[in-house]
């Protein structure tokens, strides 16, 4: 979610995303959620953090709350590291409508968060 949102901010930003222990697909509740907001995140495809650490990144963002803890060390250069931990809703389990009802919350404040740092950086 917060790939499409920086890409959604400013076309020009190189945005990669990944994770430490990715699924095969990108859930069904964040395209739902995303495409709520008007983004499009469905042709997007899971990585593993693995293939980045080598490359030169002006920032790396950890979201996931257990993300700071278990997140590899980047060997490329890395210009700014930083940490802005969500819950994963994907974890919840609950029925389908507390799920989205989590996935809403954590995309509102995913936008939000991201929002204020893209303000800041651009």
């Amino acid at each position: 979610m917060a790939e499409g949102f920086l890409k959604s901010f400013d076309s020009h930003f190189e945005v990669l995303s990944a994770g430490t222990l990715p699924t095969k697909k990108v859930n069904p509740y964040a395209i739902k959620v995303m495409q709520e907001a008007g983004i499009d995140i469905s042709q997007h495809h899971p990585k593993c953090v693995d293939e980045f650490l080598h490359l030169e990144f002006d920032y790396v963002i950890t979201v996931c709350d257990e993300a700071k803890e278990s997140c590899p060390v980047f060997t490329g250069k890395v210009n700014h590291l930083l940490h802005k931990g969500f819950p994963d809703p994907a974890k919840a389990k609950c029925n389908v409508d507390k799920k989205l009802e989590l996935f809403r919350k954590v995309r509102d404040e995913i936008n939000s968060n991201f929002y204020s740092f893209y303000l800041k950086i651009k």
